[in-house]
C-alpha cells in the first residue's frame, strides 16, 4: 500500500498514553457508543486498547472482546485485571504488530477505537484493516481529537512553551500544526472522509463534550460539569475534545457519508 500525502508520518509522533480507570472521558465515550450504537454481534474489538480502562466497560455488551494493542507493558497490564476480574477466556489482550490485525476477514462484529488513529504510523493502513475485520453491516465506532476544541490536547514540540495545552495550536494551518504537534487532529468532515474512503457508510457523527478531566480544583470541576461541560455530546465544536464517528461496514464496494 502506497503511503499517501495525507498518510504521511508526523516526524515527532508520539505514543498514545492509555486513560485512567477514574477518567470521565471513558465513561462519557461508553454512553455514547452505546446510545449511538447499541451492542449487537458476539464479537467486539478495541483497537488500540491500551491497559484495558476503557475496554472493560463494553464487558457487559459483548460476550467476547478482543483488545489489541502495539505495546507490550499495557498489554501485560489488561491481563491481569482480566485475570482479578475473573474474565479469561471473555476478554481477550492481543499484541498488534502495528501493520496487520491477526484475524480473518469479516471475523469481528463491532470494533471501537478512541483517541489511537492520531497515533499510528499509517492511517490508512489502520483502517484499512480495520475495515478488513469488521464483518459487512458491522459497526465501528472511532473517536479522535477534534480541532475545534481550544486546547491543543497532545502538546506540540515548540521552542520555549513546554506546556502541553496549548491553547488554539490545533487552530494553525495544518501544514504548521504537523510540524510542530505530537499527533494528528481532525476536523468532523476530514475524519469521516477518511472512514468512508476505508469502506464504511457513515451512520452518525457527533463531539463529545470536553470532559474536564484536566481540571484539578475539584469544585471548579464539577461546577462545569454541571453546567457548560454537562451533556456527553454538543452541536458546538470549541467546546468538544474530541469527534466520535459512527459507521456501518458498506458490503462491496466503499461507500461515502450516508445523507
Amino acid at each position: 500500500m502506497n503511503t499517501s500525502e495525507s498518510d504521511a508520518v508526523l516526524s515527532n509522533l508520539a505514543a498514545g498514553k492509555p486513560a485512567a480507570g477514574d477518567d470521565f472521558i471513558i465513561v462519557r465515550r461508553h454512553r455514547l457508543v452505546r446510545r449511538l450504537a447499541p451492542p449487537k454481534g458476539s464479537v467486539l474489538l478495541d483497537f488500540g486498547c491500551g491497559n484495558g480502562a476503557q475496554t472493560f466497560l463494553f464487558e457487559a455488551d459483548f460476550p467476547l472482546i478482543i483488545g489489541v494493542d502495539v505495546g507490550m507493558p499495557h498489554l501485560a497490564a489488561m491481563a491481569r485485571e482480566t485475570a482479578r476480574r475473573g474474565l479469561g477466556g471473555r476478554v481477550l489482550s492481543v499484541r498488534y504488530d502495528g501493520d496487520n490485525l491477526p484475524f480473518r476477514s469479516g471475523a469481528i462484529d463491532c470494533t471501537i477505537s478512541f483517541e489511537v488513529l492520531e497515533h499510528v504510523e499509517h492511517e490508512s493502513r489502520a483502517l484499512a484493516e480495520i475495515a478488513r475485520v469488521v464483518r459487512p453491516g458491522g459497526i465501528l465506532a472511532l473517536s479522535v481529537p477534534n480541532r475545534w476544541w481550544i486546547f491543543e490536547t497532545h502538546g506540540a514540540n515548540l521552542p520555549l512553551l513546554p506546556w502541553n495545552r496549548i491553547p488554539f495550536f490545533s487552530w494553525l494551518p495544518k501544514r504548521l500544526h504537523d510540524r510542530w504537534a505530537r499527533a494528528r487532529i481532525y476536523e468532523r468532515g476530514e475524519i469521516e472522509r477518511k472512514i468512508a474512503a476505508a469502506g464504511f457508510t457513515i451512520r452518525r457523527s457527533v463531539y463529545i463534550t470536553a470532559p474536564m478531566d484536566v481540571v484539578k480544583w475539584q469544585p471548579l470541576k464539577r461546577l462545569l460539569r454541571r453546567t457548560v461541560f454537562r451533556p456527553d455530546a454538543t452541536p458546538f465544536p470549541v467546546l468538544a475534545t474530541a469527534v466520535l464517528v459512527i459507521a456501518e461496514r458498506t458490503t462491496g464496494t466503499p461507500s461515502g457519508p450516508a445523507a
